[in-house]
């Protein structure tokens, strides 16, 4: 982890939804600094605000006031084009339905963010090759969606999210649709990721797994942070990740 290095900023972030004759506000000035190689649990209950701060950051919405930084870079200063180069070029999205193309395979959905990015085909396949290796998917990537588990596709996504060296992982309730065992391998895949490519991980969950293995986690309650505890603070036994057994 880059000491003092801050790879996301935000400053008095608010989010205001008009739904009819009424006003929402999600979230209610927001400040949050993340530093370069961390790995970020965002919690907090249905409804707290944590998935539009999750959209903020990854300029996937803009906020009504305030400011969100990347690498110092203030989003709401970009144009579409820039914002849209950004996105492809800095984050790397996972999400809880995994998003792949059913029609392509798995080495082809992995290769899809480098071909929007300009990257020679050749490259585009050493590389599609190499990530799906990484994350143990290297027999599967003439495989379409259909042809694989629910924790394959989540593999695949976390490969795909690699594709063009991204400094940040987003990964939107990247457990959600997944059983128990295959949640877990999923967890401790993203911190392999964290530690081994040090990209930073900021993931929205309300999975208790992920706490054993964030560096910090950022607890949202009605729009605003109500807390971040530091992991080694955390005394926590109820949902903690399991060891191997074999």
């Amino acid at each position: 982890m880059a000491a003092n290095e801050y790879v996301v900023r935000t400053k008095n972030v608010c989010k205001e939804f008009t739904m009819g004759d009424q006003s929402l506000r999600a979230l209610d000035g927001v400040n949050l600094d993340i530093y370069r190689g961390e790995y970020i649990s965002i919690m907090g209950p249905s409804g707290s605000g944590k998935s539009t701060l999750f959209n903020m950051i990854g300029g996937l919405d803009k906020p009504s006031s305030g400011s969100v930084f990347i690498n110092d870079v203030d989003m709401a200063q970009l144009d579409a084009q820039e914002l849209a180069y950004l996105r492809c070029r800095t984050i790397g999205y996972i999400f809880q339905s995994f998003n792949l193309i059913p029609v392509m395979t798995a080495l082809e959905n992995v290769t899809l963010p480098m071909i929007f990015a300009g990257t020679s085909t050749d490259e585009c396949i050493d590389r599609g090759v190499e990530l799906l290796e990484l994350v143990g998917l290297g027999e599967r990537l003439h495989h379409k969606p259909s042809e694989l588990s629910g924790g394959q596709q989540q593999r695949v996504a976390c490969a795909r999210s690699l594709a063009n060296n991204p400094a940040i992982i987003l990964a939107d309730e990247p457990t959600g649709n997944l059983d128990l065992k295959t949640g877990k391998e999923i967890i401790l895949l993203l911190k392999k990721l964290n530690v081994e490519q040090g990209v930073t991980i900021i993931s929205a969950t309300h999975d208790l797994k992920m706490l054993d293995i964030s560096d910090r986690i950022v607890w949202i309650r009605d729009g605003n942070v109500e807390r971040i505890e530091q992991r080694s603070d955390l005394d926590l036994k109820v949902g903690q990740v399991e060891g191997d057994e074999s």
